[in-house]
């Protein structure tokens, strides 16, 4: 997927509750294509429960969050073609190979790509030569640079990180900087992290609390 020049995000007084538990309060915020936006916070600050709601796969409990795109608003559940996300908790299937799992994805989003384009994809993350092994025998980092394969399939024009160095070494920490520019040039970036070394990531950085 190409830039969307018209690209836009804007929340709206977004609130995340669990009974009595506030985790998310009137977060209201809005980005362009090219800008960065650094969540930071503790753990249970909310960070995570944010990047959920962004990629539609949580509903708030109160306000809304907005895709502008092609002339067109989007609602996040019915914007996932714009959105790639990375996170910790991101399930692959230790069964399958490298290769098996992006097939896999890919055809979940109705993509249909070519063994070429998959290894230039792993070549890209780092696991050139590694598309035909197991995932039960790669490494946590490179599991970790899978996720990064698997948000990246579509060219999405928002990409959505949660911890984002999160089990890799300093070579994949210099990958992750390297995705994060690349993107700045398709659209939007949007990272959740306790680690104050990636606040240098954000054009804006939001903290958040714990209450």
């Amino acid at each position: 997927m190409h830039a969307i020049p018209d690209l836009q995000l804007e929340l709206s007084d977004v609130s995340v509750g669990y009974g009595a538990r506030q985790v998310l309060a009137g977060v209201s915020l809005a980005l362009r294509a090219g800008e960065t936006l650094v969540v930071a916070g503790h753990n249970g600050s909310g960070k995570s429960t944010l990047l959920r709601v962004l990629c539609g796969l949580q509903r708030p409990s109160g306000g809304a969050v907005v895709y502008h795109a092609a002339g067109q608003r989007y609602a996040p559940e019915q914007a996932r073609a714009l959105v790639g996300w990375v996170a910790p908790d991101l399930q692959l299937y230790r069964e399958l190979t490298a290769l098996e799992n992006l097939r896999f994805f890919a055809q979940v989003r109705g993509l249909r790509p070519g063994e070429r384009e998959l290894e230039a994809l792993l070549e890209e993350v780092g696991l050139g030569g590694r598309g035909g092994d197991l995932l039960a025998a790669y490494s946590s980092g490179m599991a970790q640079r899978l996720r990064y394969a698997y948000a990246l399939l579509h060219r999405p024009p928002v990409l959505l990180l949660d911890e984002p160095t999160v089990t890799l070494d300093e070579r994949g920490a210099a990958l992750v900087e390297q995705v994060v520019q690349r993107q700045r040039a398709r659209g939007i970036v949007v990272i959740a992290t306790n680690d104050p070394r990636e606040l240098r990531y954000g054009d804006y950085v939001l903290r958040l609390s714990t209450s």
